[in-house]
């Protein structure tokens, strides 16, 4: 009973990746400082590189 997982929690993960990839990619558009379309681009590359990184990396994981 201890590793019951919730499917809230699961949730939860997914949310905190998607979050943290997309802030990511933004804050480095912004910190590159070329153009807005280069912070929103790269804010989507941050956002598929945080969906690749759940998927292919972080599924199937006990803890995660």
């Amino acid at each position: 009973m201890a590793h019951h997982h919730n499917e809230e929690d699961e949730k939860n993960y997914k949310t905190i990746f998607t979050v943290v990839g997309t802030l990511t990619g933004l804050f480095i558009g912004v910190v590159i400082n070329q153009t807005w379309e280069l912070v929103v681009i790269l804010g989507v590359v941050g956002f598929l590189f945080a969906g690749f990184f759940r998927q292919l990396l972080v599924k199937g994981r006990e803890n995660a």
